[in-house]
Order: structure tokens, then C-alpha cells, then sequence
């Protein structure tokens, strides 16, 4: 990482405790995920103690401490999307991608996390790639999305 990104992102906010959170949205933007280094300067620049750093960024779900693959693959598991099928949709990013929930695949292309709720239960089960919301989710619908994905990044690499 560079510093002079993690330096934009701390300009006018260093010393200013309560600006951990949009320091810690802003250096994931940035880096897709929250590095070590950064996260000991981010202590630092703002004065909260590295503990409280990590405990922030460990309590919510919108931060990762690994770094994520180039899809993120995040599967609604609340009770409407549970009732409508999205442990079948676990089952389908188990199976295809040979991972689990919270882990990338080997050639860092896809991350898959399961979330508790997404607040779009009419629309269950929900998937979201890569910030995009796809309402009523199959296996099927996924299988294929997962596929042109990959595709796609193969597609880039052969031009």
C-alpha cells in the first residue's frame, strides 16, 4: 500500500477520534480491505488505541481484515431469504467454488460471505456481486452468474 494513499485518506481528520469509522470505510474503498500497517497508523494519526481500532473493525461485517477476491459474492441468510432458499445458495457457492462463507478462492477471483439480513426480504433470497443487489436468487441464476464472472476474467486476460 502506498502511504501517500492511507496520507489523502487521514488529511483533516488526524486527531479526531470519532472519524474512526469513515477512516476505516475510506482505507477499504481504497485498499479492499483493511491492512495491518495501515490500521497501526490509522491508531496512530487518530489517537484511539490499536484495540479499539480492531474492535471496531471486527464488529461490523462491511470491514475485512483479508483481502477479497476481485468478485464479492454476498448471500442474504436472514429468515425471509433462509425460508426462500439461500442455504441452497451456500450450498451452490460451496459446490462451484469449493469454498466457504468468509473465504476467497486460491486465485483470489471470488470471496463468498453470508450476511445476516439485507433489509430487501420481498425480494429474497438476495445476492449481492459486487455492490449489485439480484432479487429472487436460484442456484441456477447463481451457478451462471458465478460462470460469466469467471468468464469474464478470462475473457480480459486472453485480450
Amino acid at each position: 500500500m502506498a502511504k501517500i494513499n492511507l496520507d489523502s485518506i487521514l488529511e483533516g481528520r488526524r486527531s479526531q477520534p470519532h472519524m474512526l469509522i469513515e477512516v476505516l470505510l475510506d482505507l477499504q474503498d481504497q485498499e479492499g480491505y483493511l491492512p495491518e500497517e495501515a490500521l497501526k497508523t490509522v491508531s496512530k494519526e487518530l489517537g484511539v488505541p490499536l484495540v479499539d481500532v480492531y474492535r471496531v473493525a471486527r464488529f461490523y461485517k462491511a470491514f475485512s481484515l483479508k483481502p477479497r477476491g476481485k468478485n464479492v459474492i454476498t448471500i442474504c441468510t436472514g429468515t425471509a431469504c433462509h425460508v426462500r432458499g439461500s442455504h441452497l445458495l451456500v450450498n451452490q457457492v460451496r459446490g462451484q467454488l469449493n469454498i466457504e462463507p468468509g473465504d476467497t478462492t486460491p486465485d483470489g477471483q471470488f470471496t463468498v460471505e453470508c450476511v445476516n439480513c439485507l433489509g430487501a426480504c420481498a425480494l429474497g433470497p438476495i445476492v449481492v456481486h459486487n455492490g449489485s443487489y439480484c432479487d429472487h436468487m436460484t442456484p441456477g441464476k447463481l451457478r451462471k452468474k458465478i460462470d460469466k464472472a469467471a468468464g469474464k476474467k478470462k475473457e480480459a486476460q486472453d485480450a
